[in-house]
């Protein structure tokens, strides 16, 4: 796949593919004989991590050094099982903290809803 259709595919710009790749997310990816960038399979997959990973929260450094831990092998999967857990626990805090937001802004909205009712009775009652 080129650079356009990954972008358009996974809702990146072009230019945040060419900085995963030049900070080192990304592994140096394949180009045609023209010198244009043609993504692979494992280069797609890869891309879909680092999206789910940017979307929980997780700080492009710390990409930078799973990605690191990841190239180093199999003896750092401990610790890159604690970077995601880690990370797991940030995101389900920041989901409780939302869905707190989201009942308080629900109460409110009854609540409005509630005495809007009530003025509309008031008001037929007056007619």
């Amino acid at each position: 796949m080129t650079i356009k259709e990954v972008s358009e595919r996974f809702g990146l710009s072009s230019d945040t593919l060419r900085y995963y790749e030049k900070i080192g997310l990304l592994d140096p990816v394949e180009r045609n004989s023209s010198g244009i960038r043609n993504y692979q399979e494992k280069d797609l997959a890869r891309i879909q991590f680092l999206k789910c990973m940017r979307i929980s929260g997780l700080s492009i450094e710390m990409l930078k050094k799973y990605i690191h831990l990841f190239h180093e092998g199999d003896q750092t999967i401990a610790q890159r099982k604690m970077i995601l857990e880690q990370q797991r626990h940030e995101l389900q805090s920041k989901m409780q903290e939302l869905q707190d937001s989201l009942d308080h802004l629900d109460h409110k909205i009854e609540t409005y809803e509630t005495n809007l009712v009530r003025l509309e009775k008031e008001m037929a009652l007056k007619n």
